[in-house]
C-alpha cells in the first residue's frame, strides 16, 4: 500500500511522519525510511535502561523512575536478558482512517533483540516509545538514529467511530520516552 505515489504524497502532505524520508536509506546503516509496504522508523539517542539496583518490582500501576538509568549516546548496550525504553526520532500523526502496526526489524531480531509489537491507533500522535528486549545471554548494541522497527499502515474502508484522540488517550502527543501511565 505504501510504495505508490498516492500514499507517499499523502504522508508528506499530512505531516504523518516528521522527519519523513520518501526512500529507504540503507548504506552503512540499519535501514530507515519508506519501505515496500511500510515505513522504517529510527530510534533516537535517548534511552532508559532498566536496572535492579534497588531490588524493585516493576509495577505498571505504580511506575517508579528509579527502575531505570537514563542514558544518551550513539550506541546503547542492553544488558543480557534485560530491556530498555527508547523513542522514535520521528513524530507521527496517524489519520482517522488509518491504523499502524509496529514490528521489529529482522536485523535486530537475528541478534536476540525483540521490539514490542504495538498499534498506533487512528488519530494518535507523538513520538513512539519503543520497548526493546535483549533475549540473548550476551550484551547487545542498539544504534541511535538508525532503523529500529517497521510500521505497517492499514487503511480502513471507512473512518473509525471513536479514535484515540476522541478517547483522550493517556499517551496522546507524547514527546520523549514515556513510561507506563495509569
Amino acid at each position: 500500500m505504501l510504495k505508490n505515489d498516492r500514499w507517499i504524497k499523502e504522508m508528506a502532505e499530512k505531516g504523518m511522519i516528521v522527519p519523513f524520508y520518501n526512500e529507504q536509506i540503507r548504506k552503512g546503516v540499519i535501514s530507515y525510511g519508506v519501505s515496500s509496504y511500510g515505513y522504517d522508523m529510527r530510534i533516537a539517542d535517548e534511552f532508559k535502561i532498566f536496572t535492579n539496583v534497588n531490588n524493585a518490582i516493576i509495577d505498571p500501576k505504580d511506575f517508579k523512575a528509579n527502575n531505570f538509568n537514563d542514558f544518551k549516546g550513539d550506541i546503547c548496550v542492553i544488558p543480557p536478558n534485560s530491556f530498555v525504553l527508547g523513542r522514535s526520532v520521528e513524530y507521527f500523526r496517524i489519520p482517522r482512517e488509518v491504523l499502524a502496526i509496529c514490528l521489529g526489524k529482522s536485523t535486530y531480531a537475528r541478534c536476540g533483540i525483540i521490539i514490542n509489537i504495538t498499534p498506533l491507533e487512528p488519530e494518535w500522535e507523538g513520538h513512539v516509545t519503543i520497548e526493546i528486549s535483549n533475549t540473548a545471554p550476551l550484551p547487545a548494541k542498539i544504534y541511535s538514529n538508525e532503523g529500529i522497527a517497521q510500521l505497517l499502515f492499514i487503511e480502513a474502508s471507512e473512518v473509525c467511530e471513536i479514535s484515540y484522540a476522541d478517547k483522550a488517550g493517556k499517551y496522546q502527543a507524547q514527546k520523549g520516552i514515556t513510561p507506563a501511565r495509569m
